[in-house]
C-alpha cells in the first residue's frame, strides 16, 4: 500500500514539475530563477546582458511589431527581420495585378525605394517593472477594494501613471505605460514602451520561398520555407518617433543583433526573445475540455467552410487572390491549430494530466490546513459547467457572423469590393449559425428571418446587400447578442475571476515551496524561452532530424501544386550550388531547424540567439504534435520551427541580390 502511495506521488510531482526547457519567463525574474541553469544548459554571456533595466542588453534589439508578432534588429541604421507571414497584410496592402509582390516578393533596391506602410507600429519595451507590491496598496485604498479594479485596463492605466509621476519618468508622446495582471492578477508587471510608426517595407521574398507549403505545411515538421521579411523604423532627425514624412531618417537604434554564420548543430544552446500572444497553462481540467468542445470545434468547423468559399473565388481571379490573401491566411492559421490542438489533447491525454496537476495542489492544500484551493476548484468547475450554453452561442456567434462577415466592418456608405464573394460568404455562415444555434438562442434578427423571409437565406442576405437599413439592422443584432452573451455570463465570469486568483496563488505556493521555477501564461508582453537544438519522436519507430536543406525544396517541388512551386532562379542556385558564404560545412545549404523551445503565436518572427547572445535564427512555426502545448507543454514532442539565418541571408544575398542589406549587418562566423 505504501509503494503504491509513493509511485502515485511520484507521478503526480512530475507531471507538474517544469522541465528545463519549459516556460515563457519574465525578463525581471531571469537572475533571481533562471540565470543558473541557462548558463548550465549553455548560455555563455552574464545574464545582465540578456536583460537589464539598467544598460542596453539583448532585450533593447527585440520589437513588438504591429500588434501581433515579433522583430528584431540586425543594423544600427533599423533595419528590422521579421517572419513574412507577419508582414503578409504589408505586403499584401501594397500589392496589385500590375505589382504582385506576394507572388513576385519585393526588394528595394535603395533607401528611397522602401515603401511606407500605414498603420504598421514598432514598440520597443524600455523599462519593465515587477509593480505588485504598488498595485497592492492602491488596490487596498481604492472605493471599491473588493470589486474588479484589479483586472481593468482603465483602472490599472491611472495607477500606472500614477506610479511613473511618484518615480520621476519622463515620458513623452510616443511614450506608453502598459501595466497588466500576471499569475490570476497575483502580480503585476509595468511596461515603459516607445512606439514608432514610420514603418517601412524593405525587402520580401515571393511566396513560393516565404509562404513555401503554404497551407499543407503549416504546423507540420520538416519544414522548407523561407519565411522572413524586412523592415526599416524610420524617425525624425533627432531619433524621436514621428508620422510617416519625405524628411524621417533610418532610427539609429541602440541595439542591434550580431549574427552567426558558423552555423548550429544538434545539442546547441538557444533561447528566444519575443511577445507570445495567449496560453492557458493554469486551466482546469473541465477548462481543457471546454476549449476543446466549443471554442476549437467552431474554430474548425465554421473556419473551414468559409475558407473552402474563399478559396474558390481566390483560385479564379488574381485580384480576388491579392485582396484576400491576408484574411484567408490569418483564418486558416488558426483553424488548423484547433484541429492540431485537439488530437494533441487527445493523443497525450491532457485532461487526465490536469487532473493529477489539481489533485497535488489540492493535497497541498489540505496539508497546509487550507480548504481554499478546494473551493476555488470548485466554483471554477461549476461556472464552466453553468456557462456552456451561453459559451456555446458567443463563439458560434463571433465566428459565423463576426470574424467570417468583412463586408459588415465596411463603413455606412463604403462599396463592398467584392460583392458576390462576400455574398455566397454570408449565406454559408448564416446557414452554419442556424445549424448550430438553436432558433430559442438566436440572435434577434433571426425572428425576422423567419417571419418575413419564411427562412429563405438567399432573400434575406440579398436584402441585407442591397438595403442599408437591413444592413444596419442585422449588425445592432449582431452586436446586442454579443453585449447579451456578455451579460449572461458576466457575474459567473466575475466569479471565476476571483476563484482563478485564488487557484493560481495555490499554485505559485506549492512552487516556491519546492524551489521551482514559475512563469505566467502568455499575454502578448516580452518574455524569454529557452532549450536546446534538437529533434523529436512523435510516434514508435518515426525519428525527425532537427535540420532540414534545399534538397527537401526540391523534393518537395510540385509543378501542379502552387504551394509547392520553386522558383526557376531558386532552383538553379540548387543545381550550381552557389550558395556563397551561407552553405553548411558538408556544402548543403540549410534551410530550417527546430529546438525544445516554448514558444506560441506572437512569437512568430522572434529571434533564436545562441549562448554568446548572437543571432541564429528565426522563430516562425510550431510541430503539428505540439500544439496541445498552449495548455500542456510536453518537452518530448513539442518543437520550435525557425528558418536558418544562413538561408535568410543567402536569400538576401544569392537570390535578390541585396547586397547594400547584407553590408549593414554585422555578421561573424563563430
Amino acid at each position: 500500500m505504501f509503494r503504491q502511495y509513493l509511485l502515485v506521488a511520484i507521478s503526480l510531482t512530475c507531471c507538474l514539475s517544469v522541465s528545463a526547457d519549459e516556460g515563457m519567463y519574465m525578463l525581471t525574474d531571469l537572475k533571481a530563477q533562471n540565470a543558473a541553469v541557462m548558463q548550465d544548459m549553455g548560455l555563455e554571456i552574464p545574464i545582465e546582458e540578456v536583460f537589464s533595466n539598467g544598460h542596453i542588453s539583448l532585450k533593447d534589439a527585440v520589437v513588438h511589431f504591429g500588434r501581433g508578432c515579433t522583430a528584431e534588429i540586425i543594423s544600427d541604421q533599423g533595419l528590422l527581420l521579421t517572419n513574412h507571414h507577419c508582414g503578409y497584410s504589408a505586403i499584401q496592402s501594397q500589392s496589385s495585378v500590375a505589382h504582385d509582390y506576394l507572388t513576385d516578393g519585393f526588394w528595394a533596391t535603395r533607401q528611397t525605394d522602401e515603401l511606407p506602410i500605414s498603420g504598421l507600429t514598432i514598440t520597443y519595451i524600455d523599462k519593465i517593472y515587477d509593480v505588485t507590491d504598488y498595485v497592492v496598496k492602491q488596490l487596498a485604498i481604492d472605493p471599491d477594494p473588493e470589486g474588479i479594479n484589479y483586472l481593468s485596463p482603465s483602472y490599472l492605466e491611472m495607477v500606472a501613471t500614477r506610479w511613473a509621476k511618484q518615480e520621476g519618468v519622463a515620458l513623452s508622446e510616443a511614450t506608453q505605460l502598459e501595466l497588466k495582471p500576471f499569475y490570476g492578477s497575483n502580480r503585476y508587471y509595468l511596461f515603459i514602451k516607445t512606439v514608432y510608426s514610420d514603418i517601412r517595407m524593405v525587402g520580401a521574398p515571393p511566396s513560393s520561398i516565404g509562404k513555401f507549403g503554404a497551407d499543407t505545411d503549416n504546423w507540420m515538421w520538416p519544414r522548407h520555407t523561407g519565411d522572413f521579411s524586412l523592415f526599416r523604423i524610420y524617425a525624425d532627425k533627432e531619433g524621436n518617433p514621428a508620422e510617416y514624412s519625405k524628411n524621417n531618417v533610418p532610427l539609429k537604434v541602440k541595439r542591434a543583433l550580431t549574427i552567426n554564420i558558423g552555423g548550429v548543430k544538434k545539442g546547441d544552446f538557444a533561447m528566444i526573445l519575443g511577445f507570445p500572444g495567449r496560453n492557458w497553462r493554469y486551466m482546469i481540467a473541465p477548462e481543457v475540455k471546454e476549449r476543446m468542445d466549443i471554442t476549437n470545434f467552431m474554430r474548425e468547423h465554421i473556419r473551414g467552410q468559409r475558407q473552402q468559399i474563399l478559396m474558390d473565388a481566390m483560385v479564379k481571379d488574381p485580384a480576388v487572390r491579392i485582396y484576400y490573401a491576408s484574411k484567408y491566411a490569418s483564418s486558416a492559421n488558426y483553424w488548423k491549430n484547433a484541429i492540431g490542438m485537439n488530437e494533441g489533447l487527445k493523443r497525450l491525454n491532457i485532461i487526465d494530466t490536469k487532473r493529477q496537476q489539481e489533485q497535488e495542489l489540492l493535497t497541498f492544500g489540505h496539508e497546509i490546513g487550507t480548504e481554499k484551493y478546494q473551493q476555488a476548484y470548485d466554483i471554477l468547475a461549476a461556472i464552466v459547467q453553468k456557462r456552456h450554453d451561453a459559451s456555446w452561442d458567443s463563439e458560434a456567434l463571433n465566428e459565423a457572423l463576426v470574424r467570417s462577415l468583412d463586408f459588415m466592418e465596411q463603413k455606412e456608405g463604403e462599396k463592398t469590393k467584392y460583392p458576390e464573394v462576400e455574398k455566397l460568404v454570408c449565406r454559408k455562415m448564416i446557414r452554419t449559425y442556424m445549424e448550430y444555434v438553436p432558433s430559442s438562442r438566436r440572435i434577434s434578427i433571426f425572428t425576422l428571418v423567419e417571419a418575413k423571409y419564411h427562412n429563405d437565406v438567399d432573400r434575406f442576405v440579398d436584402a441585407v446587400f442591397a438595403d442599408p437599413k437591413m444592413k444596419i439592422r442585422f449588425a445592432n443584432s449582431i452586436k446586442n447578442g454579443l453585449t447579451r452573451s456578455a451579460e449572461e455570463m458576466k457575474v459567473d465570469n466575475e466569479a471565476y475571476n476571483r476563484a482563478h486568483k485564488v487557484w493560481v496563488a495555490g499554485i505559485m505556493k506549492m512552487r516556491a515551496k519546492k524551489g521551482l521555477p514559475l512563469y505566467p501564461d502568455a499575454n502578448s508582453t516580452m518574455r524569454l524561452t529557452y532549450g536546446h537544438v534538437k529533434g523529436y519522436s512523435s510516434r514508435d519507430g518515426l525519428e525527425y532530424l532537427p535540420f532540414t536543406t534545399l534538397q527537401g525544396v526540391m523534393e518537395k517541388e510540385d509543378s501542379v501544386l502552387a504551394e509547392f512551386t520553386v522558383p526557376l532562379y531558386l532552383k538553379k542556385l540548387y543545381q550550381t550550388k552557389d550558395y556563397g558564404r551561407y552553405a553548411r560545412s558538408d556544402g548543403r545549404m540549410p534551410v530550417c531547424f527546430i529546438g525544445d523551445l516554448d514558444t506560441t503565436g506572437g512569437n512568430s518572427g522572434s529571434p533564436v540567439i545562441n549562448g554568446k547572445g548572437q543571432l541564429i535564427g528565426l522563430n516562425f512555426d510550431r510541430n503539428y504534435e505540439g500544439l496541445s502545448g498552449d495548455i500542456a507543454y510536453k518537452s518530448n514532442t513539442q518543437r520550435s520551427i525557425a528558418v536558418d539565418i544562413r538561408y535568410v541571408l543567402f536569400l538576401i544575398d544569392k537570390y535578390a541580390g541585396a547586397s547594400r542589406l547584407i553590408d549593414e549587418m554585422t555578421i561573424v562566423e563563430n
